[in-house]
């Protein structure tokens, strides 16, 4: 009878075993999964110089010569001699910020009220650039919204929002998302700290 499978490549049952089997990936191998399937761009790094150096590719890939920075220890990761800085949002320029956590399971990068401030994550700039390190990766957003609640135990930050798509030409027919576009062109600047 096996031989008659073979020949008429009639799969085994140990095959279909196999190829129903769940694979289980690590948390930074399944948010990287996650991230890179929805279209966004990231960079690994090993220390802070790599990280400079990633930042500078993404400004000259993309001839942007301005930032918008919203948190001033951020500065000392970039050349300020090669970029202009700016506190003021405006549409046309790039955002570089930090953020809360790095969520595995649907590859959304969470943010508060410590990194947007006041404004609405849909009325910040299209162009992002998130630094992050792994050890802000958590599993899900239960355990990022128990990490910022951990984190910050007398003064919960407000605005807490996400991330959700990284092509900006993407339009998500979800009605609870209905005329809040949250899409954003994001590069993640990830440092290895584990």
């Amino acid at each position: 009878m096996s031989f008659f499978k073979k020949l008429f490549n009639i799969p085994v049952k140990e095959d279909e075993t196999i190829l129903n089997q769940e694979v289980i990936l690590s948390l930074d191998d399944l948010f990287v999964n996650n991230f890179v399937e929805k279209g966004g761009k990231f960079l690994y790094s090993l220390n802070k110089k790599e990280i400079a150096d990633n930042l500078s590719k993404i400004l000259k890939e993309n001839n942007w010569n301005q930032l918008t920075i919203l948190d001033d220890k951020l500065s000392a990761l970039f050349n300020k001699k090669e970029v202009e800085t700016s506190e003021t949002l405006e549409p046309a320029i790039p955002v570089f910020l930090n953020c809360e956590h790095l969520i595995a399971d649907n590859g959304d990068i969470l943010f508060s009220s410590n990194q947007l401030k006041s404004t609405k994550l849909c009325e910040m700039p299209q162009n992002f650039i998130v630094y992050a390190t792994t050890s802000q990766m958590v599993s899900d957003v239960g355990e990022g919204l128990t990490g910022i609640k951990t984190h910050y135990k007398e003064n919960i930050p407000t605005n807490i929002s996400a991330v959700k798509n990284y092509n900006i030409n993407k339009n998500e027919d979800n009605l609870l998302n209905f005329g809040n576009s949250n899409s954003k062109n994001l590069y993640l600047l990830l440092l290895e700290d584990l």
